[in-house]
């Protein structure tokens, strides 16, 4: 039951922030915390993927606070979302022999962070009068709940 909620919980990092949650699974196999060993997952515990996904985890934080980034809920934003819950979830499903299982944990996640992620930002931007205090709370929250996550998969 542990692993299926830890897969929805990174499912719902990824919905918020597509990039964060491959990479708390990426420093959390890295770091030995999470078994991919002989899984088609294995190349989130390589020596630079951690790395690699941190990166691009920070730029989506910055690309985020554009006036030009489109709405999370159209396509060309949702369905990474979707991928990266998946992929999340599977690398937790799978180190306990539920890759499918959490696959799924980790899509519905992403679909529950993306758009309560959407509501929540909405509301909280009107609440402030502009968005800019909003986006930044929901980048703390999802590298919180990613700390979170890392910890206990630790």
């Amino acid at each position: 039951m542990t692993v299926y909620l830890l897969a929805l919980l990174v499912g719902i990092i990824a919905g918020l922030r597509a990039f964060t949650a491959p990479a708390v699974v990426s420093w959390a196999a890295a770091l030995g915390w999470l078994n991919l060993d002989g899984s088609w997952l294995a190349f989130l515990g390589y020596r630079f993927t951690p790395f690699v996904f941190t990166v691009l985890a920070l730029v989506e934080l910055v690309t985020d606070q554009l006036p030009s980034t489109p709405s999370r809920k159209v396509p060309m934003q949702f369905a990474p979302r979707l991928l990266s819950g998946a992929l999340s979830g599977a690398a937790v499903g799978v180190s306990s022999g539920q890759l499918a299982g959490g696959l799924l944990a980790g899509v519905v996640g992403a679909v529950v962070g993306t758009l309560g992620g959407a509501e929540a930002r909405g509301r909280l931007a009107a609440s402030f009068g502009k968005d800019r205090p909003a986006a930044l709370i929901e980048d703390a929250v999802a590298i919180l709940a990613g700390a979170l996550v890392l910890g206990a998969l630790g």
